[in-house]
């Protein structure tokens, strides 16, 4: 894995420019959450998880992640072709007919790095806490990771599946919940208020670890190494990431209005002069 914080920096601006290209050539897609995002995936998948981008689809001997609010798929795809699961070159097919990189991941064109099909929201929770049973059943001492949006929780079915991973004792589970107060129609608040995240996760018996700063690379590595240090204790690991909406394109952050929206040729410009190339575009 690959720790040095000025690459991790650079891959993220890299990552950043990806994503506004993809959305923008098919004028389709969620830049929001995937520029929030963006600081966490690239530390997950190049300094956190143990995983091999010789892809196997059972994922024995390795950590796996779920991504579970699968619309923010631009950062996922750009994250696994620059970590070697597929062709960079593939990322130019973003939501393309017959492309294998879909605006919500699936399983069925084979794309590596895919696990699930995902974007029906509320359901990744239950997916991972399968997968994590089933590491422990096959005695494979690997981690499962998963991503979750905040007003993804609104779904009733995550709270059934963080009751089950409690009472099962799932200690080999890290839930990343994207905190940027955002969703489709408005702020998370206003929408549908959720009070103290940390106290109900805590309630249900999970330890949850926060990282205020979620888009610095730093403070994700400290809080993640943290978060890996409390499994095997009896719990599943809960950690509350505080990102903001469109991180690093300034016309776009703070706000939900572009939760599913692509920027024009103009907004590109911008966007993209903002994250000066470092590591080579598609």
């Amino acid at each position: 894995m690959n720790s040095n914080i000025p690459y991790l920096k650079d891959l993220t601006t890299q990552v950043r420019r990806d994503i506004l290209r993809m959305v923008h050539k098919v004028n389709s897609g969620h830049p929001g959450g995937s520029l929030g995002c963006t600081e966490f995936f690239v530390v997950l998948y190049n300094v956190i998880m143990k995983h091999n981008p010789k892809f196997n689809m059972n994922g024995e001997g390795e950590d796996l992640f779920f991504l579970s609010n699968g619309h923010i798929s631009p950062v996922f795809y750009s994250v696994l072709a620059r970590a070697g699961y597929f062709n960079i070159d593939e990322l130019n097919t973003f939501r393309l007919i017959n492309s294998r990189l879909q605006g919500h991941p699936t399983t069925h064109e084979g794309l590596p790095g895919i696990r699930i099909a995902s974007g029906s929201l509320g359901q990744g929770m239950s997916v991972a806490i399968g997968a994590a049973q089933t590491k422990t059943l096959n005695n494979d001492s690997h981690l499962i990771y998963s991503l979750h949006g905040d007003g993804e929780l609104q779904e009733g079915q995550n709270w059934e599946a963080i009751m089950y991973a409690a009472a099962n004792k799932i200690d080999n589970l890290i839930s990343t919940v994207d905190l940027n107060g955002q969703q489709i129609d408005g702020s998370t608040d206003d929408v549908l208020y959720m009070g103290d995240l940390k106290a109900k996760f805590e309630a249900f018996g999970w330890t949850v670890i926060e990282i205020d700063e979620g888009n610095s690379i730093e403070a994700i590595i400290e809080g993640m190494q943290t978060a890996k240090s409390k499994t095997g204790q009896g719990k599943p690991v809960c950690v509350l990431l505080k990102t903001v909406m469109g991180n690093g394109v300034d016309f776009m952050m703070h706000t939900h209005a572009w939760h599913g929206k692509a920027p024009n040729d103009e907004q590109l410009a911008v966007g993209l002069a903002q994250n000066a190339e470092t590591i080579g575009d598609y």
